[in-house]
């Protein structure tokens, strides 16, 4: 009898095993928000063959699951909530507290990864506080946090969850996103916004691109060979690495001890030696950051990334764009806003990166740059003036993704021509007209035939810019805060300031 009993148990056990809980991408979790105004799919697991359905106000889709995955549709959605949505395969789900709205993707590097709350190592966010106890006020804003990881296959999920905002939670929200997310619901009247924040610090551009995009690139191909070189060699390098990783470990130790002493700096502690496709070198990040979450419907979106690429200025040139033309065919939606900042100004940035940034609007549609020569600060990589940089993202969100008729951007140089022993500059987005912040323009330098550029005097003439030296009779190339630190006091009056830029591009 005791027996059979046995039996039975495991019977029902590979009974229950058999029929597996259908579960949705955690996407789709409580406190979700999902995109208005379009056909927004559905996704996850189920047995094969499990008729999956999926109910939202007033929709209802079935599907059947295939290769143990399903994959639904709902239709076009009106802003509004909460509401609830119910998944019905083998079980019943619920998921609670949705809202439907704009959902934009965040993504970069380091300056958008520090979040709204104190970070050791950095400054504190401006106006920290006040941000932290008007964030109640906000909880039609929602934050999906996608974990640091990187892979040479591509994730299926980001296994995260949505949080609403508050003044506890909004201190480990992106602060660019936060305030770039603050600024559109205001100006949107309060429709909730969903960001998808997928950031890290230190990454360069070829890490978030996929690695279809970087080989069909002539020029971009020598990553993925410095990539398949690493993988190849790893063996050796990481033999070598444990025969001494001992000995520098304790030099650092050494090292850094005595700059405690004096007071210095402590050097960075030496990285352990990962493999190569946990560095992310060719589209690492884009396998497990961005992957796991295409196809979830977005409006567009924002990117604070390039200080890594600095070094590489020219390869950026066409490195970015290839990344932005990646991102909108994997999504396979059109050619959706992607909205970036212009690195700010450090000491360590030097400025071809900022014209890489500058020339990829021409580049590329749909596209615009957050100019932020203003907002940096000279000592430190990641500034704290975080509020302006989310507030023009959402201009350009305005204009591009919702068609509200608003200055986006400051004067970006368009043009020149030679009069006499003049320059005249022309610039688009000069909106409401050119203004000098100051007495007078600063940071213009002009070059003749030889190249060697002297301090210039720049005035505004209606809607141009008129430049000359003293000794420069036949002018050929103006150049203007071109610098690591540049010191720009050209704005148009609706309070944008200008990019930095040459006209002798090379």
């Amino acid at each position: 009898m005791n027996k059979l009993i046995i039996i039975f148990s495991i019977l029902s056990i590979f009974s229950v095993k058999s029929f597996a809980d259908v579960t949705p991408n955690t996407l789709f979790s409580n406190n979700m928000v999902l995109q208005q105004g379009v056909n927004v799919p559905i996704w996850g697991k189920a047995d094969n063959n499990e008729t999956v359905t999926v109910e939202f106000c007033g929709q209802k889709v079935s599907t059947v699951a295939k290769d143990g995955k399903w994959f639904v549709t709902l239709k076009s959605l009106r802003a509004g909530g909460p509401f609830e949505m119910k998944i019905k395969g083998n079980n019943l789900l619920t998921i609670i507290n949705i809202l439907v709205g704009e959902v934009w993707v965040c993504g970069g590097q380091s300056n958008m990864a520090r979040r709204i709350g104190v970070q050791a190592g950095q400054p504190d966010i401006w106006e920290r506080q006040k941000t932290v106890d008007e964030a109640n006020n906000f909880s039609q804003i929602r934050q999906y946090f996608v974990p640091l990881q990187s892979s040479d296959i591509k994730y299926e999920d980001a296994n995260s969850i949505w949080v609403v905002c508050d003044s506890n939670s909004v201190k480990e929200f992106t602060a660019v996103g936060y305030f770039f997310a603050n600024a559109l619901t205001r100006k949107l009247k309060n429709v909730p916004i969903g960001i998808i924040h997928s950031s890290w610090g230190g990454t360069e551009a070829q890490k978030w691109t996929s690695r279809a995009a970087l080989e069909e690139n002539a020029e971009l191909k020598e990553i993925v060979e410095y990539y398949d070189k690493a993988v190849f060699t790893y063996p050796q390098d990481l033999e070598k690495y444990n025969l001494t990783k001992d000995s520098i470990l304790n030099k650092w130790k050494v090292d850094a001890a005595k700059a405690r002493l004096e007071g210095n700096t402590i050097p960075q502690k030496p990285k352990e030696l990962l493999h190569p496709s946990l560095r992310g070198i060719c589209g690492g990040l884009y396998n497990a950051m961005i992957a796991p979450f295409i196809p979830y419907s977005i409006k567009g979106v924002i990117w604070y990334q390039g200080e890594s690429n600095q070094f590489k200025a020219k390869q950026y040139q066409t490195l970015f764009p290839v990344l932005i033309a990646d991102w909108r065919k994997q999504w396979n939606v059109g050619d959706f806003p992607f909205l970036y900042v212009q690195v700010a100004p450090y000491n360590g940035m030097k400025p071809e990166i900022r014209e890489a940034q500058l020339l990829c609007l021409k580049k590329t549609t749909n596209t615009a740059m957050a100019v932020t020569v203003d907002c940096g600060d000279a000592a430190k990589i990641h500034p704290g003036n975080k509020k302006p940089v989310g507030d023009r993202l959402a201009l350009a969100a305005e204009a591009l993704a919702y068609k509200i008729n608003v200055a986006y951007s400051g004067p970006l140089y368009a043009s020149m021509v030679v009069k006499g022993n003049a320059i005249e500059l022309s610039f688009d987005h000069v909106n409401s007209g050119l203004m000098a912040k100051g007495n007078a323009l600063t940071d213009f330098v002009i070059a003749g035939a030889d190249k060697k550029f002297v301090p210039a005097k720049a005035i505004i003439s209606g809607n141009k810019v008129i430049v000359t030296a003293e000794g420069i009779d036949n002018p050929v190339a103006v150049r203007m805060g071109w610098a690591n630190v540049p010191n720009i006091n050209l704005f148009n009056k609706d309070g944008l300031p200008a990019s930095p830029f040459r006209t002798d591009v090379e």
